[in-house]
């Protein structure tokens, strides 16, 4: 307070060095990023002297902060970037698609549970493990579609056109997930049908070779190994063996008699698929 008229007078005649564009924008982003809807970021911003023009507030309406739920509030351009990041994409490869600063791709990765390193801001080309391996929840796949949807509606032609590259990026890997799903399970459902292929083959076999399964009497139906001079087993039951135990995770060498675990359990199988057969 100024006890002096002079001195008063003197101050108020001061020039004041009039803000800067960029520091007007980035005063904007600051107000929006603490602001709850776009009639709050309008008064903020009038408040403060900052531009509030329509095409101003359609700028910074992606930076307002989105409720998910959880302790740490996003902005459209964060969740955007977390999905892509749980699905693969590099943060280089986030950062440039988006046109994220350094500060937002570090609060997208910190959102996604991975390491902020200075890799990630500079020249980032590989993904992290985490990044690949950790699948997105029922509720955030919700969110991120709402807020797909939202930006695909958005009157600002710049929100709708990253709307559309962030479907587009996120379409290749959810398609490679849904097709390798099919794969792994194709494979699954050949391995077991092989699987009793050879073993049909290898009963087939003993029946020619001398072997014996009685059903009779489902109780006590028996398997009878094929049985070679001295009480040895036949060579092509040995071979039978070998193709079943390598078929169910065992590790028998090309040449000589596997060891008796690995019989055991073929006999066993044998049995089982016997008792199967005759019930």
């Amino acid at each position: 307070m100024f006890t002096d008229m002079k001195e008063a007078l003197e101050a108020e005649a001061l020039e004041l060095t009039p803000t800067s564009s960029d520091q007007s924008a980035a005063a904007s982003l600051v107000v929006a990023h603490k602001a709850r809807d776009k009639d709050d970021l309008a008064d903020l911003l009038g408040a403060l002297g900052l531009p509030c023009g329509e095409d101003d507030l359609v700028r910074l309406l992606p930076h307002l902060t989105i409720p998910t739920g959880d302790p740490m509030p996003v902005n459209a351009f964060t969740a955007t970037a977390v999905s892509m990041l749980n699905n693969g994409d590099s943060p280089e490869h986030v950062r440039e698609t988006l046109g994220l600063s350094e500060s937002e791709l570090a609060d997208a990765l910190q959102h996604a549970g991975l390491p902020v390193s200075d890799a990630d801001t500079e020249d980032s080309t590989s993904v992290p493990e985490t990044a690949a391996s950790a699948p997105a929840s029922t509720t955030d796949a919700d969110q991120i579609e709402a807020l797909l949807a939202w930006a695909e509606k958005h009157s600002a032609a710049t929100i709708r056109n990253r709307a559309a590259r962030v479907r587009s990026d996120l379409t290749e890997p959810t398609e490679r997930r849904a097709s390798d799903a099919a794969q792994s399970a194709a494979e699954d459902r050949i391995a077991k049908a092989r699987a009793e292929l050879e073993a049909a083959q290898a009963e087939l076999r003993q029946v020619k070779a001398g072997g014996r399964i009685t059903t009779e009497d489902p109780a006590t139906t028996s398997w009878a190994p094929v049985q070679g001079p001295g009480g040895k087993r036949s060579s092509e039951e040995l071979a039978a063996i070998r193709t079943w135990a390598r078929a169910n995770g065992h590790q028998v060498a090309d040449r000589g008699n596997p060891a008796k675990t690995v019989l055991d359990a073929y006999d066993a199988a044998q049995r089982t698929t016997a008792l199967a057969e005759a019930s």
